[in-house]
């Protein structure tokens, strides 16, 4: 459950305001003032900071807001006044607080305002988490004139608000060029919100995109916070938009055109401030020509198009990200390194990657679980890439010289190899990738001896 810590010099605010969010199932702690605020965070980093405006001290509520920004500028701070004028609130914001709450303070309010705090600090955690796992706080990784060109693209529309359509193969890097763009922005200092488009089911999109309101149907026990506003003033990636139903695709064009969603049970519109970026790995194009997405929004997200090119064309790459995956590997778990042969490097860059650049970092991974510290040579890497010396993918047909059960038997387990590789293991992902239920792939694995590598 995330934590707040609560800073206000009456006694009677901690106390009620505190036993509010310990009733929600909140992490509490409290602060006098400014100065005990700071040493209290430095201490233990809260998630969501409630913070008086006015306190005696030597930090009053916008010397500590300054201080809060600079040395934690993830968490969201929420300013609390009963004696604030608009400029107040307006300098408050400038200076990065997340929202502004007149005194006296109503428990739908609190509530409210530390939800959406929440998680917005859930999803900034997320977004550090991917810069970390993936690299974009230094560079990205390649030097092929592919990828100096998608650098060069990223450089020129990062400052702009325009929006981005990304597209590419699976597992070529959408959501890390997305986030690159988003870290080279005038935004950067505010929300990088993702949604998956392909998992949110149907009757959810618009709950997930625009929010809704307490009782506004059956489940909705408290008021929640959409991805359109938890964005505001950052960016909202959208991937895989490809896969949003008609009735998603003409609300979302709508929040685009108007600028302001509404809430679902709600009566009043609320205006947004993001810089939408998308991505898929479908033909947008081919699919208005076919009448499943819309025209009229398939313009308006296609401002600046961005194609990534698939791993097998950008010669000398995959030994480069090779190596790299394998420093990302050892400094996350401290495991030693394994060591590239130069016939095992040979076969990284024979072998065509249907998978791109997520296939292998899960192989580099699996390599680095099943062979600490050892030299991989290219039996290692045929164990793991059929066919490597003439570069076939996991989904070409197997051999001619094999009984047709056994070929079958190698056709299957390369596909379901590959569905669980770029799933990261998620058996249930997995099996939405191949149209199937979860025990039924649970079975074919058990059956072909498919077993997780990281176990």
């Amino acid at each position: 459950m995330p934590s707040v810590l609560i800073v206000d010099d009456e006694p009677n605010i901690r106390r009620m305001v505190g036993a509010l969010l310990s009733a929600e199932g909140y992490d509490v702690r409290e602060a006098e003032d400014g100065t005990a605020g700071l040493a209290a965070a430095e201490q233990q980093e809260p998630d969501v900071v409630l913070l008086d405006l006015l306190m005696p001290g030597a930090l009053d509520g916008m010397a500590t807001l300054t201080k809060l920004r600079e040395t934690h500028p993830d968490i969201p701070v929420v300013m609390m006044s009963g004696r604030a004028g608009l400029g107040d609130a307006v300098r408050a914001t400038r200076l990065g607080a997340f929202n502004f709450l007149e005194k006296p303070l109503t428990p739908e309010s609190v509530l409210l305002t530390a939800a959406a705090a929440a998680e917005l600090r859930r999803t900034k955690l997320a977004a550090r988490a991917l810069r970390e796992e993936l690299g974009i706080g230094g560079r990205m990784v390649g030097s092929s004139p592919q990828m100096e060109g998608v650098r060069a693209l990223i450089e020129r529309v990062a400052p702009t608000d325009s929006r981005v359509l990304i597209t590419g193969e699976s597992g070529t890097g959408k959501e890390l060029v997305a986030a690159a763009i988003h870290d080279a922005s005038r935004r950067r200092d505010h929300a990088f919100v993702r949604v998956n488009c392909a998992a949110i089911p149907r009757d959810l999109v618009e709950s997930e995109m625009f929010g809704h309101e307490r009782g506004a149907f059956t489940g909705a026990t408290q008021t929640r916070i959409g991805r359109f506003e938890l964005a505001h003033g950052g960016t909202l990636f959208l991937d895989e938009i490809g896969d949003l139903g008609p009735e998603a695709q003409a609300k979302l064009l709508r929040a685009i055109e108007a600028k302001e969603i509404q809430r679902v049970g709600g009566s009043k519109p609320v205006n947004v401030d993001v810089r939408i970026i998308s991505a898929t790995n479908h033909d947008l194009a081919r699919g208005v020509a076919e009448g499943v997405f819309r025209e009229d929004l398939y313009f308006r997200l296609n401002v600046i198009p961005l194609t990534l090119p698939p791993l097998r064309e950008r010669e000398g790459d995959a030994v480069e990200l090779a190596k790299y995956f394998t420093e990302l590997h050892h400094s996350r778990t401290g495991r030693p390194r394994v060591r590239w042969s130069a016939d095992a490097l040979a076969a990284v860059a024979e072998y065509s990657w249907p998978g791109n650049v997520r296939e292998l970092a899960n192989i580099v991974e699996r390599m680095g679980i099943l062979h600490p510290g050892e030299e991989l040579t290219r039996a290692h890497m045929s164990a793991v890439l059929p066919q490597t010396g003439d570069g076939a993918s996991p989904g070409a047909l197997p051999s001619g010289s094999l009984p047709l059960s056994d070929a079958l038997d190698d056709y299957e387990r390369r596909l379901i190899v590959r569905a669980l590789d770029e799933a990261k293991w998620n058996v249930a992902d997995a099996a939405r990738r191949l149209s199937t239920d979860r025990p039924n792939l649970y079975r074919r694995m058990k059956r072909l001896g498919i077993d997780d590598p990281r176990v």
